[in-house]
């Protein structure tokens, strides 16, 4: 696979904005032709913080991420190599000890808040898409997954966000909508968006 035969779309926005929904149409829609980085498994390793250290952490600053590994990851990826991806555990707040195969394909997906931050990043990435949703929308959003999937109470929920995530989302997440090509209001529900991005994509594949 040559390297003219890859593209990367990148999806940044604030947690809970719609992110995930984009990224599994395009990978339901396309399949195998499709493979997806998420930028929260390459948050930092803390094998020698406590569980309660870990829990204090601020995950919504952009050091909180080991971007450099993503970035050298991603640059494989895009010359047709595989790579061994880590793998992050939400419910004990640190990288896990196994890693993830992932493949090169015709579309790279990354995703994550603050993936535009990074110009490396943004360098690497064909088509930047920012997912535009409102604050109410989203912290809703979060609450209802960390709370059903990831184990964590109501009160830390809402705890970290207006410790972290609020003030992180404003400081570095919303500046960055500046660098997309493309800004999608409420996400993988805005339909007249995903026909447009998938009719992209499309016009890709089918080179």
């Amino acid at each position: 696979m040559k390297m003219d035969d890859i593209i990367v779309i990148g999806i940044a926005g604030g947690t809970g904005s719609g992110k995930t929904t984009i990224t599994q149409t395009l990978k339901e829609h396309f399949g195998s032709d499709v493979s997806v980085i998420y930028h929260d498994n390459y948050y930092k390793a803390h094998h020698d913080l406590s569980y309660d250290e870990r829990k204090k952490l601020n995950y919504d600053h952009p050091n909180s991420f080991d971007t450099d590994l993503m970035v050298s990851d991603l640059n494989k990826l895009k010359n047709g190599e595989a790579i061994e991806c880590p793998v992050y555990d939400y419910t004990i707040h640190d990288r896990s000890n196994t890693t993830m195969t992932i493949r090169p394909s015709r579309v790279i997906i990354v995703e994550g808040i603050l993936i535009f931050y990074d110009e490396r990043v943004r360098d690497l990435c064909d088509i930047k898409i920012f997912v535009d949703t409102d604050a109410d929308v989203r912290i809703l959003r979060r609450i209802k997954r960390d709370v059903n999937e990831r184990g964590r109470s109501l009160d830390s929920v809402i705890d970290q966000y207006l410790d972290t995530v609020k003030p992180m989302h404003e400081a570095f997440v919303e500046p960055t909508k500046k660098f997309a090509d493309i800004i999608i209001p409420e996400g993988g529900k805005n339909r007249v968006a995903m026909e447009m991005v998938i009719n992209r994509v499309q016009s890709h594949l089918g080179k």
